[in-house]
């Protein structure tokens, strides 16, 4: 499992990876904390295993994933230059 966290307009996202050993792909669980307004679960799936690889690799690259104030390399990449 990895998770990273990222704040955007105000919002948190956090992105959670969950491999399954059995079929071998992942799942994503998307968790949108808005700044106004409810809050919300999405999940996304089956995700590739070398997409999901690609990910958690990208997210372990981060000293502080949890961290939605940090602008490391990681961060900036996963979440594609959008961090408030």
């Amino acid at each position: 499992m990895a998770s990273i966290s990222g704040g955007i307009m105000g919002d948190e996202y956090i992105e959670s990876y969950f491999l399954c050993s059995s079929c071998g792909v992942y799942t994503v669980e998307i968790y949108h904390d808005r700044f106004l307004g409810e809050d919300s679960v999405f999940v996304r799936g089956p995700v590739p295993k070398a997409e999901g690889d690609a990910k958690v690799e990208l997210i372990r690259q981060c000293l502080r994933p949890w961290d939605k104030k940090c602008r490391c390399e990681a961060h900036q990449a996963y979440f594609a230059g959008s961090l408030d």
